[in-house]
């Protein structure tokens, strides 16, 4: 439910909050469905052949960006 709560606060920055009351639509629903976009973001990244260094660094700060930009907190490990 955390991540759920994390992407909702995201969703509602993003100025959807007038979206949110006049449609009333399902909140968990949205999650799910901003879930499966963020996870295929996720893969596209891990897919990347371009990102070749041995301890694929690139790869982790690049998923761990992306989760921050979804308001999701990964801890302090990559934060430069």
């Amino acid at each position: 439910m955390e991540l759920i709560r994390e992407l909702f606060i995201d969703f509602l920055k993003g100025g959807a909050l007038e979206i949110l009351i006049s449609n009333n639509p399902d909140f968990e629903h949205l999650a799910e469905k901003e879930c499966i976009k963020t996870l295929d973001k996720i893969r596209k990244i891990i897919r990347d052949d371009n990102l070749d260094d041995e301890e694929c660094f690139e790869r982790i700060e690049k998923i761990v960006c992306l989760l921050e930009s979804k308001g999701i907190d990964c801890g302090a490990r990559h934060d430069f």
